[in-house]
């Protein structure tokens, strides 16, 4: 397992499976095709893909801005579920991997990551059991979950009990708020439960944790506003832990989604004491996924990259290729992407170019609507250059979403060239 279970990704045959790769990929190992240097055109549509420019400067650019502050990263890896792209981030730097589901951190154990931080409650049996074993056999394994009620900690400790005291699972506080998603509501029942963990002899406090995107949409100053108050409230429950003598080691405090990692800093960013300098030895670890893809909507506008006066930016690194299927009347067409091959639950998709005609402008072409296998492209005026046959780049917005229709997502070497260079191919597992 580990780094040759990732370079073994490449030696996988290729078949139908694989959407929109060509039928003359078929039997061939990826890393075979990938050596004849099939172009864009020769890919079927519709199709995903990844800007390898685009992806390399997200990754530098978050990394370095992580850096700059003094601050841990933990991408939450189900935006891609891509191992390869796991492995990308951690060598720029990451401390660990995030992750929401059992499965999903079984996925990163079987290509042999060792540091997962499970942002989310864990009850399951079968996921306890599995991370009780996981534990034991490996002790270079750091696998940390979240809790917010006592029912939570029963059921937990059903598994985790007196065996694992040299073993035991880590366990962070998650603060919830109201109008928000999981975690305990208040900061007094939050340290109660803090003072309950204490009492398991199979788990270990290890921080506080949360999230908080939920709280807002936008960047409307009443939307920051309530962010600002809920990451404040965050390290005040870790003062308060930290003052009663609750850690029995390192602490993490964690937040930071892929909108509002600048306000964490602001707000959180002075707990960070990795070296217990003054005190708890104390990370904070942002947990940002969407950043890696970034998009041309929702993170392209919410983004604290993309606020006036920041220090860097992101660049748009997944698209959608679509072609022209028909044209039945003036002013409307119809391509082949639909639900099933592109991100709908914020914004549509939105024409950028044309696959070699630079000449044409899609400026005035918009996605309508979406069904299963269809856009509606509306043009205003009707004469928008487009014909039956042609490409049509989309842009996209919200990556967590656009990943999960495809099994492996072809890169490209640059997506704003005539006919781009195929150069990777990445698996992800939904």
């Amino acid at each position: 397992m580990g780094e040759a279970q990732i370079d073994a990704i490449a030696g996988a045959v290729l078949s139908p499976e694989h959407k929109s790769l060509p039928p003359s990929s078929w039997g061939l190992t990826q890393r075979d095709f990938l050596a004849r240097g099939p172009r864009l055109s020769e890919l079927s549509t519709p199709v995903f893909t990844l800007d390898r420019g685009a992806l390399d400067h997200n990754l530098d650019t978050m990394a370095r801005w992580c850096a700059e502050r003094g601050l841990d990263l933990a991408p939450h890896g189900k935006t891609t579920m891509s191992p390869q792209l796991w492995r990308e981030q951690l060598d720029r730097g990451a401390w660990g991997i995030t992750l929401a589901t059992a499965w999903q951190a079984q996925v990163a154990r079987w290509y042999g990551f060792d540091r997962i931080l499970l942002a989310n409650q864990l009850v399951d049996p079968v996921g306890l059991r599995w991370a009780s074993d996981e534990l034991l056999a490996d002790p270079g394994l750091e696998l940390s979950c979240w809790v917010d009620g006592t029912t939570e900690l029963d059921l937990m400790t059903e598994v985790f009990d007196e065996r694992h005291a040299e073993r035991p699972l880590r366990v962070l506080v998650e603060l919830g708020a109201d109008g928000g998603r999981t975690g305990a509501r208040g900061i007094e029942a939050a340290v109660e439960l803090a003072r309950e963990i204490d009492r398991r002899p199979g788990l270990a406090l290890a921080g506080v944790g949360g999230y908080e995107g939920a709280l807002s949409g936008d960047r409307s100053e009443a939307g920051v506003g309530r962010v600002r108050e809920y990451l404040a409230a965050l390290a005040r429950l870790h003062r308060l832990i930290d003052a009663a003598g609750l850690y029995p080691g390192d602490a993490v405090v964690t937040a930071g989604g892929s909108a509002f990692f600048d306000v964490v800093a602001e707000e959180c960013g002075g707990l960070a004491d990795p070296d217990g300098v003054h005190g708890t030895p104390t990370r904070v670890v942002l947990r940002s996924g969407a950043y890696v893809a970034h998009d041309a909507g929702h993170y392209a506008r919410i983004s604290a990259l993309e606020q006036p006066g920041a220090t860097a930016s992101l660049r748009p690194a997944m698209h959608a290729w679509t072609r022209v299927l028909s044209h039945p009347q003036p002013g409307l067409a119809f391509a082949d992407a639909g639900r099933r091959d592109v991100p709908f639950d914020i914004d549509l998709p939105v024409p950028e170019r044309v696959l070699g005609h630079p000449d044409i402008d899609v400026s005035s072409v918009r996605v309508t609507a979406l069904n299963d296998q269809h856009a509606f492209l509306e043009s205003a005026p009707p004469e928008s250059g487009l014909d039956v046959g042609m490409v049509v780049r989309l842009g996209l917005s919200h990556p967590c979403t656009a990943f999960d229709k495809w099994q492996l997502v072809p890169v490209i070497d640059d997506a704003d060239a005539a006919d781009p260079v195929v150069v990777d191919l990445v698996r992800v597992y939904f």
